[in-house]
């Protein structure tokens, strides 16, 4: 029986991506450049210091450190984020967190973000009272599809691992979830399309198709 569910957040519990995009935005218009949509979608899956190494080859008005450009959209991003109207909670989500918490399940969630981020998400929508325990991917050298973020999550687990599952929304993050041999929900969203959620034990395409019941009697 299953006993401990592990989250990861971006794509599962919230979306971030309209507060980054609105940094970006922000910045770009800052520089005074123009980033045309199809060069903006290209660096998707970059991290903010691939972005704008990029950013400084195709446009060479921007004089500024790399360092100094990471700086600027981090602090825009804070400051945005907890009054961005367009951050929410994925449909669906919020529901099968309070049916499990109630239910007498464990919840951990193991998340690629940092912990700056994961603690503004947490707090915005009051989830602190829900798990017991957050693990950060900033914890750990490698990110997923390495395992080391849910091999860690599991041993705070109450049970062993093979009474775990994993919910992702990415290629690399159920690859880490097999890769750590627990059981792996893949998570089809509308923000997962491009995502290959194939070596996932179930895929399910809306939280309304899980619940704690349902979840207590999962195995491989």
């Amino acid at each position: 029986m299953i006993k401990t569910v592990i989250f990861d957040m971006d794509g599962v519990i919230v979306d971030t991506e309209p507060v980054h995009r609105y940094a970006y935005y922000k910045q770009f218009s800052e520089l005074n450049i123009e980033v045309p949509e199809e060069m903006y979608t290209s660096f998707t899956g970059f991290s903010t210091r691939n972005t704008f190494q990029s950013l400084k080859g195709f446009f060479p008005v921007i004089e500024h450190e790399v360092e100094d450009l990471i700086q600027r959209k981090r602090t825009i991003f804070n400051d945005a984020f907890d009054t961005k109207e367009d951050l929410y909670l994925l449909e669906g989500v919020e529901d099968l967190i309070k049916d499990l918490h109630a239910s007498g399940f464990q919840l951990i969630l193991a998340s690629s973000a940092s912990k700056v981020t994961i603690e503004r998400v947490f707090t915005r929508f009051n989830l602190h009272q829900y798990f017991s325990h957050i693990v950060s991917g900033e914890d750990f050298p490698q990110s997923k599809p390495n395992p080391a973020i849910f091999i860690h999550a599991a041993s705070l687990s109450i049970a062993p691992k093979e009474q775990c599952i994993i919910i992702e929304d990415s290629t690399n993050g159920v690859k880490a979830a097999k890769a750590a041999g627990i059981f792996c929900v893949g998570y089809n969203s509308n923000h997962s399309h491009l995502q290959d959620l194939s070596d996932a034990n179930i895929i399910i395409n809306h939280f309304n198709e899980l619940n704690a019941e349902k979840i207590s009697q999962l195995k491989d």
